[in-house]
């Protein structure tokens, strides 16, 4: 689960993205209910309630980090879990719940992070972070044996800018069900799509492919001629 680390730096762009457009989005609900709230109240309200969250946020950022530094993840689990129950109408409280499932994987408990994961997606997220969830909770079913209804996730989505790291965790799924071939197949889709990105395909992406694909002996003999002295 070593590309939850890696998703964070997504994730915090997700959430830079709801700082600058979770106003608009705002405002969009407001207009349909301004007829039942009044409008400068209900803007008022949300308005608060977006400023406060992104406070809250910025704390469980700080604990997120010092977790990192090999601090307890106490504190963590109890900034989120507030942001969840307090600020449930914000785009934090998904990023909240993406961040004690990470968090539930790091401990193993698998079965907590699905709970986190199908919880975001059960808010109509955004798209890009619907993608996120769904790649996220398609490794915890790996993980927990099911590669079958991981496939069943990731081939029901249109991945987009996720498509090299869906065909990745398609590959492991593969995996898991003995089906070395469509394990391969997806594995090199993941580093040709990965190609195509300024980061190009990871190292771990990298091994997993070779493992499955040795070079043959006959190749071994032909490298090792070729540089005899």
């Amino acid at each position: 689960m070593e590309t939850y680390q890696t998703e964070e730096e997504q994730l915090e762009a997700l959430k830079k993205w709801w700082q600058e457009n979770g106003r608009s989005t705002v405002v969009a609900v407001a207009l349909a209910l301004g007829a039942g709230f009044g409008w400068q109240g209900w803007q008022g309200y949300k308005e608060q309630q977006s400023v406060e969250a992104s406070i809250r946020y910025e704390t469980l950022m700080e604990a997120i980090n010092q977790a990192a530094r090999g601090g307890d993840t106490a504190t963590l689990k109890t900034l989120a879990a507030e942001l969840k129950t307090d600020y449930d109408n914000t785009g934090y409280a998904d990023f909240a719940a993406l961040h004690l499932a990470s968090a539930a994987v790091r401990e193993n408990d698998l079965d907590a992070a699905q709970q986190e994961l199908r919880w975001v997606l059960t808010r109509n997220p955004s798209p890009e972070l619907r993608l996120l969830a769904e790649l996220r909770l398609a490794r915890v079913y790996s993980a927990q044996g099911n590669p079958r209804q991981a496939l069943d996730v990731l081939q029901a989505a249109e991945p987009g800018a996720y498509a090299a790291a869906y065909a990745e965790a398609e590959g492991d799924a593969w995996l898991l069900l003995d089906d070395s071939v469509q394990a391969i197949a997806a594995y090199e889709r993941a580093v040709n799509l990965a190609a195509a990105t300024d980061a190009g395909a990871s190292d771990s992406l990298r091994l997993k492919l070779e493992a499955l694909t040795p070079i043959p002996a006959r190749d071994l003999r032909a490298a090792d001629t070729s540089n005899a002295p």
